[in-house]
């Protein structure tokens, strides 16, 4: 028997289900689910991702680990059927956090449901960060000051879009967009309004159906140090009340 013979079998036996009634869940017969059981037949991928989402647990578990081994009851469940593995320490209990670089991040739409592709990222522990899956995101552009071209966003990931919070910054993977980095407000329409905070860039929606994955901000990662010109945001908002106050006596010499 395979180990996927050997998953698929003891997880039927612990959810206490006979052949018969898993095999009308996927749509086969029982002498067709029996073979897959008893190694004798190797299943179709439409049947491995049935089986998958029948026992929510990801199709690379049941096919690479033995499951007897795995808190199953633990894991991270995210969107479409998808888990995390129980998340890596090293020796001194802190946790590990993937990098993305920016030669992947194009990739990462296309990967990031893949373990594979995941597990090769290299990682990082930051001992402040332990409660919660984290992962740092390339910043690409200048539509969220202070961060830059070439830093990176850790964010902490959120499972429910309702957690969002109106405010706050959030690293977004939408299915048009690839990873952005905006500040989100939930607009009551199943739908979430970004915004940048150099106004520059115009404020859009992005429907729920098409975020595939959310990340609130952690912390930020700089890779070059701040030049005497990087204005902070308290500078720039001294310079705005400055400008004000100038215009408003013109009007007052004015009229």
């Amino acid at each position: 028997m395979s180990l996927f013979s050997d998953n698929i079998r003891n997880l039927r036996i612990k959810k206490k289900i006979s052949q018969e009634k898993l095999a009308e869940s996927l749509l086969i017969t029982r002498g067709r689910y029996v073979k897959y059981e008893d190694g004798s037949s190797e299943a179709p991928y439409e049947i491995l991702k049935k089986i998958a989402h029948y026992y929510h647990i990801s199709i690379d578990l049941l096919l690479s680990v033995d499951v007897r081994k795995i808190p199953l009851d633990d894991l991270l469940k995210l969107g479409d059927n998808r888990i995390l593995l129980p998340i890596t320490v090293d020796a001194a209990g802190d946790n590990f956090i993937e990098i993305v670089p920016h030669k992947a991040r194009a990739g990462y739409l296309a990967g990031y449901s893949d373990p594979e592709f995941i597990e090769n990222l290299q990682h990082i522990s930051l001992p402040w960060l332990r409660n919660g899956k984290f992962r740092a995101f390339p910043v690409d552009g200048d539509s969220m000051p202070p961060h830059k071209s070439g830093f990176f966003i850790v964010g902490r990931y959120v499972e429910k879009l309702g957690d969002v919070m109106d405010g706050k910054t959030y690293i977004l993977l939408t299915k048009n967009e690839g990873i952005v980095y905006k500040r989100l407000n939930k607009n009551g329409k199943n739908a979430l309004v970004l915004h940048s905070d150099n106004t520059y860039y115009k404020s859009y929606e992005v429907k729920a159906s098409e975020i595939l994955e959310i990340w609130e901000f952690a912390c930020s990662l700089a890779t070059e140090e701040f030049k005497p010109d990087n204005l902070s945001p308290e500078s720039l908002k001294e310079i705005i009340m400055d400008l004000r106050r100038e215009v408003r006596e013109v009007k007052d010499k004015l009229f």
